[in-house]
């Protein structure tokens, strides 16, 4: 009979010590759902630690236990709370030492939670946790340490996907330490979420370049046209990789769609046009023309002076091959007066030196030329 009294004892206390225990996380769980009910009323935040307290002491006091240590809920609210607290407390130490509590404590957690029964939980301490990481990777960020903020924002990225501000933040951090890789990355999710910014295809076509796949950087510029019609960055990139790509016909086809609707890039399109004519098309009428309009823009433009004066002395060469030597004096002259119009706005661009050494040789006029070989040898 002692024997039977003192095994019914030993039970009833090992009943209570386990009943105590889950006491103990049941006052958690109703701290849990105070804290949610203080949240829905918006009461501050010291109501709200004050709640959070309670219900970490109970949680603690449960993971003392050798069973309810292992119940995945317990880990579930200690995460929780803890990511809770990581949030809202302005001290700085408390918040990272309960952002650390709560990222530990939740990776417990699911791995105990083989049947999710606690992925409420588990998905709102992971939202919290995120939302902290979001705040310390943006000092980071502003703090000009990249390689820290990259590191914290990616993550936190990954988690929220659509959001295009956080993509090309972190972008921007992987291109400041060189992980081009991973900047073409989150600028593509940032793409991929709808961003319009003219910045961001621009620099998608740049790192695709970089990589040598022309193709994909020619539609990533295409791809910001259309978000960003004639915009000025875009269109010169644009036209600059056809052009380096000898992708001429739809290089020539973009200059002619955009003349008349860019007035403030019109003098470079005029002039890439008018290059285009020359160089690929040799329709030298159409180069003329269309240098002669950057210059009623630009009556300085240097370049457009230098190609026209080419332009000229092309169509001199042929009138030479035609035996017309009226029309060869008349272009060759052009030629002269629009390079002296390029040297006087360059008077050391060398090429020009050489053109008109050659045209007043041409010219037998040889006191222009000693006086022009006088200032190659200067340079």
């Amino acid at each position: 009979m002692n024997r039977f009294l003192s095994t019914l004892i030993l039970f009833f206390i090992f009943a209570a010590h386990v009943n105590a225990q889950k006491t103990q996380v049941v006052l958690a769980q109703n701290s849990v759902g105070k804290l949610q009910e203080s949240i829905s009323k918006k009461e501050d935040t010291k109501k709200q630690l004050s709640i959070i307290g309670e219900g970490v002491k109970a949680i603690d006091a449960a993971l003392k236990d050798k069973k309810t240590k292992n119940w995945p809920e317990t880990w579930a609210i200690k995460s929780y709370l803890s990511s809770y607290v990581a949030v809202i407390d302005e001290n700085e130490g408390n918040s990272n030492k309960y952002l650390d509590f709560a990222i530990r404590s939740l990776d417990t957690a699911k791995i105990l939670d083989k049947f999710q029964a606690n992925s409420e939980l588990i998905n709102a301490a992971t939202y919290n946790i995120n939302v902290k990481k979001l705040t310390e990777g943006n000092k980071a960020f502003n703090q000009s340490d990249f390689l820290a903020a990259f590191s914290i924002l990616k993550d936190v990225s990954d988690y929220f996907p659509k959001d295009t501000t956080l993509a090309v933040n972190v972008a921007l951090c992987a291109q400041k330490i060189q992980a081009y890789d991973e900047a073409l990355t989150y600028f593509l999710r940032a793409k991929e979420n709808g961003v319009k910014d003219a910045v961001v295809h621009q620099t998608i076509a740049s790192l695709y370049a970089s990589r040598f796949e022309q193709e994909l950087a020619i539609k990533s510029l295409e791809d910001g046209l259309k978000l960003n019609p004639y915009h000025l960055f875009l269109t010169n990139d644009y036209i600059n990789i056809l052009l380096d790509n000898e992708k001429y016909d739809k290089a020539n086809k973009a200059i002619e769609n955009l003349l008349g609707t860019e007035s403030r890039n019109s003098k470079l399109l005029y002039f890439l046009f008018g290059y285009l004519q020359q160089s690929k098309v040799k329709n030298y009428s159409i180069a003329e023309e269309s240098y002669k309009r950057a210059l009623t823009l630009d009556q300085n433009y240097f370049d457009a002076l230098y190609q026209l004066a080419l332009v000229y002395i092309n169509n001199a060469n042929d009138a030479i091959k035609q035996k017309n030597k009226q029309k060869y004096t008349s272009f060759i002259n052009r030629a002269e007066f629009t390079l002296l119009r390029a040297h006087e706005i360059n008077i050391n661009d060398l090429n020009t030196i050489q053109l008109l050494t050659e045209i007043y040789t041409r010219k037998s006029r040889l006191d222009k030329v000693q006086e022009l070989k006088r200032k190659l040898n200067e340079f």
